[in-house]
């Protein structure tokens, strides 16, 4: 039988062990930086803070700083969190590219590499390219300081497993165990999502202090897919699905679709299949741009699309507005569903501007009802190239410090054994 006794000096060192994270992630997140601020934030008497802060300094995790400003008396002394201790890691695969990065404990970005890739060549292939990426980018003092990687793949991925199921661009990957190469590699703890989920939490990084915490991330890229965020949270559904709009049925639709079934919104309105349409064009002669391109690169990419709709080329445009006529419709839907406060629209269709934007707009204040669309703000993503590297930091600074870091805070840096159900 436990005693009383025993019973209350467990719940003392619970008390004490979350006050101390607590008291972490306020410095972390900058929401407190002095004992007076943690001290106000918190409820902690200023003994008990000075002793937490203490721990958190003989941890490894905070420092002290400058002096901040005085409210009258002694200025008090400011606290860091020491993010260069760590290094993490970020793969993101996309349909046709490769990036890996290097970030510090707070997601700033220390290194970077972009290769044109294709993912199609299969998950052994494509895990040593971004292994030799990583090569070059890593030097000695990194690699032993690594905490945590994150990778994004182009399809639909099991969140609790990191294995992509059915992913219908991704030939080769069904059921592979993407984290097993990297933790076979660099001995940190991996977590896998899907490649919008990243650019979500990268806007959510970008919108911290705006308050927009629901919010919908719509990506226009080869495929269609969506990242969404309720207060702030990435919304996964049971399996990790949520969000893979591209695949809906949309009405009097027969194309087929790379997932094998027909109707679905990406074989009309993704960006493999505006190339599919743009080419049967060029065949019948109706568009002097879009042979212009082929002749000169052999091919049509989405993004040329984009850009012969911007300087004017009629088949582009249709090809655009038709796209995003689609995307309105099925946005709209999720309008009424979900209720965001901002929706963002990036990738590479979306680059065509405000001839996209506009007929998204118009179809969803259309298609919606007045209260979802009173304070909706609808923009186009800013399209940074860093933002699957800094939505990949998000995701791995998330995991380590706000939802695992009980497990491993003692041992002053994650470990596989520690994360056990992460490996």
């Amino acid at each position: 039988m436990i005693s009383s006794t025993s019973t209350v000096r467990f719940a003392a060192q619970t008390d004490a062990t979350t006050s101390l994270l607590a008291i972490v992630n306020l410095v972390r997140k900058g929401e407190a930086t002095t004992k007076p601020d943690i001290g106000r934030v918190t409820g902690l008497g200023r003994g008990v803070v000075t002793q937490r802060v203490e721990q958190a300094i003989t941890l490894g995790y905070l420092e002290e700083a400058d002096f901040g400003p005085s409210s009258g008396g002694r200025a008090p002394r400011t606290l860091r969190f020491r993010a260069e201790r760590g290094r993490i890691l970020v793969c993101a695969m996309g349909a046709l590219h490769l990036r890996v990065g290097v970030t510090d404990l707070d997601g700033r970005i220390l290194a970077r590499s972009h290769r044109v890739w294709d993912i199609a060549s299969g998950p052994d292939a494509t895990t040593a390219m971004a292994m030799r990426m990583f090569d070059d980018i890593l030097d000695a003092d990194a690699r032993s300081r690594i905490w945590g990687v994150g990778v994004g793949v182009p399809g639909p991925v099991e969140f609790e497993s990191g294995r992509p199921v059915a992913p219908p661009i991704m030939p080769g990957w069904n059921g592979f165990d993407v984290r097993r190469p990297f933790i076979e590699r660099f001995g940190a703890p991996v977590w896998v999502d899907n490649d919008v989920n990243l650019l979500a939490l990268s806007e959510r990084s970008r919108r911290r202090e705006s308050g927009q915490d629901d919010l919908i991330y719509f990506k226009v890229g080869s495929g269609i897919g969506v990242g969404l965020l309720s207060k702030g949270h990435l919304h996964r559904g049971a399996n990790g699905a949520a969000g893979d709009i591209g695949h809906v049925r949309i009405h009097d639709a027969g194309r087929l679709c790379r997932c094998g079934k027909t109707g679905c919104l990406e074989a009309s309105a993704g960006g493999w299949a505006l190339v599919r349409d743009a080419l049967e064009a060029v065949e019948r002669g109706e568009s002097q741009a879009l042979a212009a391109v082929r002749e000169r690169t052999g091919e049509i990419t989405p993004v040329d699309i984009s850009i012969a709709a911007q300087n004017g080329d009629a088949v582009s445009i249709g090809l655009v507005q038709r796209s995003a006529r689609l995307v309105g419709e099925s946005l709209a839907t999720l309008v009424n569903v979900f209720n965001p406060a901002v929706i963002v629209v990036g990738g590479a269709i979306s680059a065509s501007g405000e001839i996209f934007l506009a007929e998204v707009r118009q179809r969803v204040y259309e298609l919606s009802l007045p209260l979802a669309t009173r304070d909706l703000v609808l923009v186009r993503s800013i399209n940074d190239e860093d933002d699957p590297i800094r939505g990949g930091a998000e995701l791995v600074r998330e995991q380590l410090f706000e939802i695992h870091f009980g497990r491993w805070f003692a041992e002053g840096q994650p470990s596989l054994s520690a994360l056990e159900t992460v490996n």
